[in-house]
């Protein structure tokens, strides 16, 4: 994760609004599991009603939305694999665990990470991570 800061102080209001991004994915796994898509739809509705709103807002809802596109992916292969395996007579093997254990250990990453970054952001900091800033800042302009 990389703080930086953007070229003006973000008001109380922008701050509140950026830190919620993250905050409803977090909501959306509590509420959402073990469905993968309910996190990437609760952010993209958050995206959605935010995007025409300042940068500093509009850069972390599509930081979040980003994040929780490439964790939809992660998380409905395991989801797939696992009811295969509940379904059919398919048996857990090294594979699928390791899978599973990496697929693990990433969420949590990515919940930690989420968090740290709602508290950093809510008190007006920017916080770029590693590779969704970069792309974040490919697709999201002033």
């Amino acid at each position: 994760m990389n703080h930086s800061t953007f070229t003006y102080e973000p008001g109380e209001h922008e701050a509140e609004s950026a830190s919620n991004s993250y905050v409803m994915s977090l909501i959306a796994i509590i509420a959402g599991l073990p469905l993968p898509i309910v996190n990437l739809i609760a952010t993209l509705i958050f995206y959605l009603g935010n995007r025409k709103s300042t940068y500093f807002v509009r850069w972390h809802c599509t930081q979040a939305l980003l994040s929780q596109l490439s964790l939809l992916f992660l998380n409905s292969y395991g989801f797939w694999w696992t009811v295969s395996i509940i379904i059919s007579d398919e048996l857990i093997t090294n594979n699928y665990l390791a899978y599973i254990i990496t697929l693990i250990v990433f969420n949590i990453i990515e919940f930690v990470t989420t968090i740290y970054t709602a508290i950093q952001v809510r008190k007006g900091k920017h916080v770029s991570w590693w590779f969704y800033g970069t792309l974040t800042n490919l697709v999201c302009k002033p």
